[in-house]
């Protein structure tokens, strides 16, 4: 854990690493900016390579909450829960692990608020309700939330692109090619979005069914995982995993601006100046994925998924 040294110089107002051995939960809670509000963020449910990876990823991860609310005008601050997932991690043991993580929260006295977000699923969030109230609700006043939150975060990516493309002459995206790495629910709901707009879709994932779905709904071309990146563009779109634009991909772009869902897409800082180098526009992610984060807190809020998409269509600005 020598490496975490490094890391508390990060501006963390908390990193508390939670282990209770009863439920054999191992997390890591990240809280970066409460100056705004108490600090919200989904719980990410993933296999870490060893820890120090893991409390790397939570402190990005919280970092970019904070701007994402920021910059949305929303009234919280940023944070982040990591588990780091066994393979055991499903049944009784799975809802044990996430009642511990619940009780830790709610030792918190609501200084983080937690959600859905990448692995972790509505019955988890079930779970942590059992011992905390600060945790967002997926059946509320806006109902089953989880298709709609991303869908709106697609929204702003696909609305974000529009207002990019005014550098390549025009926000009309017909006949434009946009590649998209990777088809989970917003990937999916991204490319219903472009195939509206008259745009030509290239994608790909790493589940075959999604691919060929994509391909018969919105008529997608497909490329390999490994070359999608690569593929000639106008817009290149990451939305799955993060770190994908790194010092040996961003030579390999062929597009004109890259503007996608995923979370901390860049590598590193040295990756906005190559990238600038290059003559591509990025549109930050923290920028312009905030649809889901705003569907949250209109939730917290108590107001209507048609509030949500009207502060969504804010987003390009």
């Amino acid at each position: 854990m020598s490496e975490c040294k490094r890391w508390s110089d990060d501006p963390m107002e908390q990193l508390i690493w939670v282990h209770e051995r009863q439920s054999g939960l191992r997390a890591i809670i990240a809280v970066h900016h409460t100056g705004r509000g108490p600090a919200l963020g989904g719980c990410r449910v993933h296999t870490y390579g060893s820890d120090a990876e893991a409390w790397k990823d939570a402190i990005r991860l919280a970092s970019s909450m904070t701007w994402k609310c920021a910059l949305a005008g929303l009234p919280y601050g940023g944070g982040k829960a990591v588990i780091l997932a066994p393979p055991q991690l499903a049944g009784d043991a799975r809802a044990a692990a996430f009642r511990a993580l619940g009780r830790q929260i709610e030792r918190m006295q609501g200084e983080y608020i937690t959600g859905l977000d990448l692995g972790s699923l509505p019955t988890d969030m079930d779970a942590i309700r059992q011992e905390t109230a600060y945790v967002t609700d997926t059946t509320g006043s806006l109902g089953a939330t989880d298709d709609l939150t991303a869908d709106m975060t697609a929204y702003g990516v696909y609305l974000s692109m529009r207002r990019a493309a005014r550098r390549l002459g025009s926000d009309d995206l017909t006949g434009r090619t946009v590649a998209v790495q990777g088809l989970g629910k917003v990937g999916s709901f991204l490319c219903g979005y472009l195939a509206q707009a008259g745009a030509r879709i290239v994608v790909a994932d790493l589940d075959a069914g999604r691919v060929t779905r994509m391909r018969q709904l919105w008529g997608a071309a497909a490329a390999p995982v490994e070359q999608i990146h690569r593929t000639a563009c106008d817009i290149f779109a990451p939305c799955a995993i993060g770190g994908i634009l790194s010092e040996r991909s961003v030579p390999e772009l062929r597009c004109r601006i890259v503007a996608g869902a995923a979370n901390n897409q860049l590598a590193s800082a040295d990756q906005a100046e190559q990238l600038h180098a290059r003559g591509i526009l990025y549109a930050p992610d923290y920028a312009i994925n905030s649809g889901g984060i705003i569907v949250t807190a209109a939730e917290l809020a108590g107001e209507s998924a048609a509030h949500a998409r009207r502060q969504t269509e804010a987003v390009p600005d």
